[in-house]
């Protein structure tokens, strides 16, 4: 049978189903693709755009009542500002954590669930915790800073911009100003050291406190190591030490009405202790210092009666004469035919055994040092008192190895206050010398500086930073309410007189210029009962050749809490001086001391300055915030 040929009738060829749809396919896989790689694209473009243009420059982290704390994310700040953003309490620039060169895009709160918290990991670097509370019935708003490293050696940092606003606080440095914007301080630790020996460290008064015209506070934990420097005109920081124990950062941000009543809530939060007033009776006597430079006892007793003479020919009335440490320990040295006889509670003056002193009215200096030239040293060495001075421990056997250091030219070693032995001994020698010399006013010096800090030790946690002082002015305090101290660190509460900074003999910042500043920083930090720098000023040690700049400084000085002199006015040998000394020395008993006893009540009940500044008054108005060369006693314009 003949095969039978298929017939197409159709000219297109013949094309099987399976090829065309492979072929299909392909085409549409590929425009697929395409399309998936643009649609990539715009997103890409469209996620970079929000992030860059689109996403809002701040972010608020935490809400209060009054305020809010926002994140600029692209300087890297926090910004307190009222909720109507209206007013910039505060910017804090924290870009120095982690890497600053990286703009951190958005911040999430990792304590979401707490309308009052913010939690985040910086740049695996440090944690932070933000706590915010309020205070519904003085219109306050505080948030506490909680900055953590993740791991060792990270220095955490943060700044305070200066910005259209003063700051106030801190601590006394060498050419003090008001506000502090004009200062300019190396990073440094934030704890006291001799400014005669250190002028570019922190003296005099020191407190963790710093305060800010727009209403803001900013007070810093009280027992962790802290750095502090300060921009001229830009901001101040703070910096954490480097330290394998990976040590915080920590501190508080309170916001309030204005600069006054953020003061005022500061002062109330800061009130651990009741305050105590200090012997009033030292404000109405003017001190006068010895200039001696005499090598024994009987001639310190000599000069003694001599000044005392001068002051009674020049009628400049009763006052207090200040022996230094050397002219003090020349008399304590003395041969004394002893009056064991004395009764209890008798006058100081009729137990007086030094026969030219017993009816003057004198101060004496001392110090925490003793010279290891000293027989009392070489005893302690033997009969097992070591631990009255401060040491460590040795390395072989645990015995403890005095800490050696300098004092006044000499090798020293310095009183261990936290042993209560040596705190004994200390009074026990205080008593002796009031018995024998019947001193009613004592002056404290030497207890600035850390001795193991200084000298790369490691310090007992007892002895940390500035804790040195604060033992130094219960120490003070348990020898009477007449005794002086050169430095002060969380103890404005106490019954002491605060002796002033030396300053320089001329009429620049360091000199009558800083008079002001430096009243105005010590009261805001509540050290009102000052021992001002004598007339002229007493830095260098020499007479003050200048007689304008005595008799200008002189002016200053009557509206002081205390009148004092290291050049005795009549060395100029011109009746003016001794008529103005006199003149200013009335002026200060009659009108100032009044007003000081007047305002020292109030400052008891609510721990608002004697001395105030100027924006007291008007505290909203800005022109007040640098006013630097006048002051208030109370509410009362000087």
């Amino acid at each position: 049978m003949p095969h039978a040929r298929n017939r197409n009738p159709s000219p297109i060829p013949e094309v099987t189903w399976d090829t065309g749809l492979k072929e299909m396919n392909e085409t549409w896989k590929g425009a697929i693709a395409c399309l998936g790689v643009a649609v990539f694209f715009v997103m890409t473009i469209g996620i970079i755009y929000w992030q860059v243009v689109d996403q809002p420059n701040k972010n608020w982290i935490l809400r209060g009542t009054i305020s809010g704390l926002i994140w600029e994310r692209r300087t890297h700040s926090l910004v307190i500002q009222t909720l109507a953003e209206d007013k910039t309490y505060v910017e804090i620039d924290v870009g120095n954590v982690g890497n600053p060169d990286i703009e951190v895009p958005f911040v999430r709160n990792l304590c979401w669930l707490n309308k009052t918290e913010f939690c985040y990991t910086w740049d695996s670097v440090a944690e932070v915790k933000i706590s915010l509370e309020a205070n519904e019935e003085t219109e306050t708003e505080c948030y506490s800073m909680a900055w953590t490293p993740v791991h060792c050696h990270v220095e955490l940092k943060d700044c305070f911009s200066m910005a259209n606003m003063s700051w106030y606080g801190g601590a006394s440095v060498r050419g003090q100003t008001w506000p502090i914007n004009n200062q300019n301080v190396i990073m440094q630790p934030f704890i006291m050291s001799n400014l005669k020996d250190t002028p570019s460290g922190f003296g005099s008064a020191l407190e963790r406190y710093f305060l800010g015209s727009s209403g803001v506070t900013v007070l810093v934990s009280p027992d962790i190591p802290v750095q502090l420097g300060i921009d001229n005109r830009q901001q101040f920081c703070l910096k954490s030490l480097p330290s394998m124990e990976r040590l915080p950062l920590q501190y508080t941000v309170c916001v309030a009405q204005n600069v006054r009543a953020a003061h005022q809530e500061a002062v109330r939060e800061l009130s651990e202790h009741s305050r105590e007033l200090p012997n009033m009776k030292a404000l109405w006597l003017p001190f006068w210092k010895l200039l001696s430079n005499v090598d024994s006892g009987p001639k310190v007793e000599r000069e003694l009666r001599t000044f005392s003479n001068r002051l009674r020919r020049h009628q400049l009335g009763e006052g207090v004469i200040s022996l230094n440490e050397h002219s003090t320990n020349l008399l304590s040295e003395m041969d004394h035919d002893y009056l064991n006889s004395r009764r209890r509670g008798a006058s100081k003056r009729l137990s007086r055994d030094l026969p030219l002193v017993k009816l003057l009215n004198i101060s004496i200096t001392l110090s925490p040092f003793l010279g290891v030239d000293t027989t009392q040293f070489r005893t302690s060495l033997v009969d097992g008192t070591e631990a009255f001075w401060l040491s460590l421990p040795s390395a072989n056997h645990g015995k403890l190895i005095p800490v050696m250091s300098q004092w006044r030219g000499k090798f020293c070693v310095k009183l261990n206050l936290t042993n209560p032995g040596a705190v004994h001994w200390f009074l026990d020698r205080v008593e002796s010398l009031q018995a024998h010399l019947g001193m009613e006013y004592i002056l404290l010096e030497g207890g600035e500086g850390n001795l193991f800090e200084e000298q790369a030790l490691r310090p007992p946690q007892a002895l940390v930073g500035d804790k040195y002082i604060e033992l130094m002015a219960d120490l003070a305090a348990s020898i009477g309410d007449s005794t002086i101290v050169t430095a002060g660190t969380r103890s404005s509460h106490r019954p002491l007189f605060v002796r002033m900074t030396p300053l320089q003999s001329d009429w620049g910042p360091t000199g009558l210029k800083a008079i002001i500043p430096s009243l105005l920083h010590h009261t805001l930090l509540g050290y009102n009962f000052l021992i001002p720098d004598a007339v002229g000023g007493s830095l260098s040690g020499d007479l003050v050749t200048d007689q304008e700049l005595f008799i200008r400084w002189l002016e200053i000085a009557a509206f002081l809490p205390v009148i004092s002199f290291h050049t005795p006015p009549w060395v100029y040998g011109d009746d003016q001086v001794l008529n103005l000394t006199r003149t200013y020395i009335s002026k200060h008993q009659s009108e100032v001391v009044p007003l000081v006893e007047k305002y020292a009540d109030g400052w008891l009940l609510t721990g608002n300055p004697i001395y105030r500044p100027m924006w007291w008054l008007s505290p909203s108005d800005p022109k007040t915030f640098t006013i630097d060369d006048q002051f208030l006693i109370g509410d009362e314009v000087t």
